[in-house]
């Protein structure tokens, strides 16, 4: 389970074993968790998150996105 980024309260990772999705990134904060593909940034699941802290979650990985696709592509060799 890569950790891409620590940004303020969020964790960026992904699972290793999920090679057969689409590129996305998972992101935790305390219970709460939410799921987003990256082509195009979309919310795929949120588990507790405001629509507020959405927003600025989207705006994190628009702000990183070209850095989460490269270390998508390099991890699952694509």
């Amino acid at each position: 389970m890569p950790t891409l980024l620590n940004k303020g309260p969020y964790r960026f990772y992904f699972y290793s074993h999920e090679s057969n999705e689409p590129p996305h990134i998972h992101i935790d904060r305390d219970l709460f968790s939410a799921k987003f593909w990256l082509q195009p940034v979309s919310l795929c699941k949120n588990i507790g998150f405001s629509p507020i802290e959405l927003n600025k979650i989207y705006k994190i990985i628009l702000e990183h996105h070209k850095y989460f696709i490269e270390r998508w592509n390099e991890y699952f060799n694509t």
